[in-house]
């Protein structure tokens, strides 16, 4: 799983799934830039990288702003010159039922969920495309595949991002650059710790491995499909979910 001395886009990292996909990326060699919108942890992140022999950038941004966005990508081109890999993970929930769920809350996942990683990719879109390669990864999620009661707005925007990366596979693939999709199921992160233990629990039992996931996990998967061993694969969704979606 080669990205040595790759340089490496990631959105949302300074958390959860997105400082595992840094923190993989960066031990395998590649240079990696990252965004995320609290600046003092994404901040920590790249002390902790750097500290470690890595070599970091963190950008404060919050990529559902095409302004922000576009500021991000600059600073990545600035810096490095180029993108090789791009990690389309920024991500937010705002869970409601539906005839509870304010308009706002469906906007700003949308936003984020999709039109962030929108943003992301157009403005990082001509660089890759010049080099005649590289890979794009979209973190998406098995709500996207099988849905969730109670989040409609975050189901719609990762399954959008399951549609996102097929289509921009069959562009892409002229010019060597490969797109895929991670379905992450039931993880352990920030997001999830919250789970009061019934639902927890409800969620375990119908997982078939009978355990949560590790952000870890799912960075693996990330990495694979961003390195020259995955050369062949495009416009796939690989599921991490431990069986959660054929059980």
């Amino acid at each position: 799983m080669e990205v040595r001395d790759k340089v490496a886009v990631v959105t949302g990292g300074s958390r959860g799934i997105g400082r595992a996909i840094c923190e993989r990326l960066a031990w395998g060699g590649a240079k990696v830039a990252f965004c995320g919108r609290d600046a003092e942890r994404g901040r920590a992140v790249a002390d902790a990288l750097t500290n470690a022999g890595a070599e970091a950038l963190f950008v404060p941004a919050d990529v559902g702003h095409p302004d922000e966005a576009a500021t991000f990508l600059d600073a990545v081109l600035k810096n490095y010159g180029r993108v090789d890999i791009l990690v389309n993970n920024a991500g937010v929930t705002r869970d409601a039922l539906l005839v509870r769920m304010s308009a706002q809350d469906w906007e700003e996942v949308v936003r984020v969920n999709l039109t962030g990683a929108f943003h992301v990719t157009r403005a990082a879109a001509r660089a890759l495309l010049r080099r005649g390669g590289g890979a794009i990864v979209n973190v998406s999620s098995v709500t996207g595949l099988v849905g969730n009661a109670g989040q409609a707005n975050y189901s719609a925007a990762k399954a959008g991002l399951v549609g996102f990366t097929k289509a921009l596979a069959k562009e892409f693939a002229p010019r060597g650059v490969r797109v895929n999709a991670v379905c992450p199921g039931f993880i352990d992160t920030e997001m999830t710790a919250g789970l009061p233990p019934e639902i927890r629990a409800q969620f375990l039992s119908r997982i078939p491995l009978r355990r949560a996931g590790t952000a870890q996990e799912v960075a693996e998967v990330v990495v694979f499909l961003c390195s020259d061993a995955a050369s062949y694969i495009t416009g796939h969704v690989v599921v991490v979910d431990g069986g959660l979606t054929c059980s």
